[in-house]
């Protein structure tokens, strides 16, 4: 049996990861630091993990982490959502945190390393649908330090022969995401604010668009990528995505049906910064990786409702703008 490290075990995916291997009856080791993830998330499952309190920058943590785990499942960053309080810290969390545990894995002799990169490294290229071979273009400090963590990944095979493999995610979303942040991901805020039942807000006309993907095809991405033959997979990069854009007024419509709201939509100003549309090429995933989403957009977005139903009340006083 094969032992999975998660870092960021108690966040969105990596929780999602945790949930997912446990089921499987896969040998489980969980990392985080509690920051910003949450046990409720590991709800269920403690019992089943073998989980370690411990931060990206602990070398004594990671090492313990990492002595006697096949693979690594690298979740673990400061999000954009957090990124700005202090740049310094989360540059440090994502770029010297990711260098720090791929020298712990290459020291314990770990089989591979799957880093969880972001399409924010293609920036406000208008090309679609965004390919892997793109001059990346990150805009942010957020976006420069994951690129820089993918490179960390590339350089450590390379010249080290640790098997890696970096899979940029796009907008992904699904159960467990935290829509409490100051700046919450789009669905996570739309969603927990339709079932409050207060006026959902968007920037712009709405028809700026995204490439939306279900949490659960993520999790599949990350167990295929530790199989995948290391001369096509291992140090190289794959979007992780559902191949198709969906506009923000088009998910509003599914979620007005799905969660029964049937109040007004409020649209704000577009914010400047904004990128206006979103799509992935996944065909380098789907050759090599053996990737192909399997839970729809859709069907998504019932699962999720359901989901944050159950968190919820129907009813909630406090206010709730979304982008």
């Amino acid at each position: 049996m094969a032992t999975y490290l998660i870092t960021g075990a108690a966040g969105f995916v990596g929780s999602a990861l945790a949930h997912s291997l446990v089921a499987r009856g896969e040998k489980v080791r969980a990392l985080d630091n509690l920051a910003a993830g949450k046990r409720e998330n590991l709800a269920g499952i403690e019992a089943s993990l073998d989980f370690i309190e411990g931060d990206l920058l602990d070398s004594a943590a990671l090492a313990r982490a990492c002595n006697g785990a096949d693979y690594v499942l690298h979740q673990a960053a400061v999000s954009a959502a957090h990124f700005s309080a202090d740049t310094a810290r989360a540059n440090r969390v994502n770029v010297e945190g990711t260098l720090d545990l791929l020298l712990a894995a290459r020291d314990a002799g770990v089989k591979r390393v799957i880093v969880a990169a972001c399409s924010s490294a293609y920036g406000d290229s208008p090309a679609l649908p965004k390919h892997e071979g793109m001059i990346p273009n990150p805009l942010s400090p957020y976006a420069a330090s994951k690129l820089a963590g993918e490179f960390y990944a590339a350089v450590f095979y390379r010249v080290y022969g640790l098997e890696t493999v970096i899979l940029r995610y796009f907008n992904v979303f699904g159960p467990r995401q935290d829509a409490t942040l100051k700046s919450p991901p789009v669905l996570a805020r739309i969603i927990s604010t339709m079932l409050r039942d207060e006026e959902p807000v968007i920037y712009g006309d709405g028809e700026q668009s995204r490439d939306f993907i279900f949490v659960d095809n993520v999790v599949e991405a990350n167990l295929l990528a530790c199989q995948a033959p290391a001369k096509s997979a291992a140090g190289q990069v794959f979007n992780i995505a559902s191949g198709r854009r969906t506009t923000i007024n088009q998910t509003v419509r599914s979620l007005k049906r799905i969660t029964l709201y049937d109040g007004q939509v409020y649209h704000g100003p577009e914010r400047p910064a904004d990128i206006r549309h979103s799509l992935a090429d996944i065909s380098r995933a789907v050759k090599h990786l053996g990737y192909r989403p399997t839970v729809g957009f859709e069907e998504g977005l019932e699962r999720t409702v359901s989901w944050y139903r159950r968190q919820l009340p129907a009813r909630h006083a406090g206010s709730g703008s979304l982008l």
